[in-house]
């Protein structure tokens, strides 16, 4: 099996597969376990990268099952793969002469020669994210940061909830301790930062939480620091702690709903750090990377998925990434309960049901509301005359929102917005259309406004 797998892959660059599988030798296929032996860790890189996936895909064809790989590096292969010599064999780091497991579930391990992550998830790896437009910069961002890229510090990483932000900070953690055993990773979300401060103040052990995240700490990775809102003791804690990792040149990674300029009761000072290093947002994904996404998750899952099936559930999940995983998994349990095959006519069925409270249509009176909740005003604000900054500004977004989301025209607008004349709400937008491409808060405020009017 592992061998007509392997020639299927060979046929798409001949050269270039001896070339490496001259470093790569097979030890077995058993419960969906590929085990593959490598001379080194550049060769197990470049073979993990360039011709794994593929060789997986062949290997479920072939089977119908979703296979994972584990490397094991051995300096001494015996039965090469292919045998073609490597030119130029490299080795990243002196190698013992006992073989050395060092990858499992198809990239690292929870435990590689040194510390053991804690409550770090081994499914989220660079491996199995898929990668689109809509979050194309923050993927590369991430891996930059994981391989040395100090130029990204910190990385602020942003966008809606289940959009992969956490799956690339887990997968950062991963990729440092793979390539740096020694490093000492602190994996926190702000809530749990914030329950640490209290517990070393109450306890008097605030030295003992200042080494855990400064002394003892290389990379600091923060889940949701939006949560730090209005904590005043606890960000001026955080901020003492960014500013010692970063004058240690100690990588720090963020990640919030929200890009930096928008977050609410957060001090200036550490909006200001966030900013000063890379922001990269990730957006809702596009239709084909949703399909690519429920593809990836139905291998893994050993679901048998035909391309229609993906294409509908692309189609009709488009909130979030979670969703969708949760959708297609919530599906593969009901038809092993049933019996049924996970084909259209199932699926059609299912998702009527579980998806007609989504058939709702917007109103103008709905966008007027979700803008009054973030701005924090009263409907009645944006149908006055209050020209006050605050106001006025909302009422411009709200207008956007309508025009963008309803197509209603201009006129029908200003009647809307207490009488006012269309060419006031025409600039209105067109001033919003603008500033949401030059300017990164407004960005922040409309999609906190279009994550609260998603369709969930």
């Amino acid at each position: 099996m592992f061998e007509a797998a392997a020639a299927r892959t060979r046929d798409r660059s001949p050269a270039t597969f001896d070339q490496w599988f001259a470093g790569v030798q097979f030890d077995g296929l058993a419960d969906g376990v590929l085990t593959l032996r490598a001379q080194n860790e550049f060769v197990m890189d470049w073979v993990r990268n360039n011709f794994v996936p593929d060789l997986k895909e062949q290997l479920r064809q072939v089977s119908g099952v979703a296979v994972r790989v584990t490397w094991i590096l051995d300096p001494d292969i015996a039965h090469p793969v292919a045998s073609a010599r490597l030119a130029t064999p490299v080795r990243t780091r002196p190698m013992s002469s006992r073989p050395l497991l060092v990858r499992s579930a198809d990239d690292v391990p929870m435990s590689v020669r040194g510390t053991t992550l804690e409550d770090i998830n081994p499914r989220f790896t660079f491996a199995n994210f898929i990668v689109g437009p809509s979050n194309q910069l923050a993927h590369a961002a991430a891996l930059a940061s994981a391989t040395g890229g100090r130029r990204y510090n910190p990385l602020f990483l942003c966008g809606g909830t289940g959009l992969g932000k956490t799956h690339l900070v887990h997968a950062i953690a991963q990729r440092v301790h793979a390539e740096r055993p020694s490093a000492r990773i602190r994996y926190t979300s702000a809530e749990r930062f914030t329950n640490d401060f209290i517990t070393g103040l109450q306890h008097q052990k605030m030295d003992e939480f200042r080494s855990r995240y400064r002394e003892q700490c290389d990379v600091l990775l923060v889940d949701d620091i939006q949560f730090l809102a209005g904590r005043v003791q606890t960000q001026e804690e955080f901020f003492h702690t960014f500013n010692a990792l970063h004058n240690a040149d100690k990588q720090i990674v963020v990640t919030s709903d929200k890009y930096p300029q928008a977050l609410e009761r957060m001090e200036e000072r550490l909006v200001s750090r966030f900013a000063s290093g890379l922001v990269a947002d990730i957006q809702l994904p596009e239709l084909e990377t949703r399909i690519a996404i429920v593809r990836n998750k139905a291998v893994l899952e050993g679901i048998a998925l035909d391309d229609e099936v993906a294409l509908h559930l692309a189609q009709a999940i488009r909130s979030n990434v979670r969703e969708l995983e949760g959708t297609l998994i919530r599906l593969a349990a009901k038809s092993s309960l049933t019996g049924r095959a996970v084909d259209m006519e199932f699926v059609r069925s299912e998702l009527t049901t579980a998806l007609a409270h989504r058939t709702q249509m917007l109103s103008v009176d709905d966008i007027q509301r979700a803008v009054c909740q973030h701005f924090h005003l009263r409907t009645s604000d944006l149908t006055s005359k209050d020209r006050h900054k605050t106001v006025a500004f909302a009422r411009h977004v709200a207008m956007y929102l309508c025009k963008q989301r309803l197509k209603c025209s201009f006129p029908e607008l200003g009647r809307a917005f207490g009488g006012r004349d269309h060419t006031t709400v025409m600039s209105a937008v067109r001033k919003i259309e603008t500033q949401r491409i030059d300017d990164v808060s407004v960005r922040g405020h409309i999609e906190a406004i279009e994550r609260k009017l998603a369709v969930e």
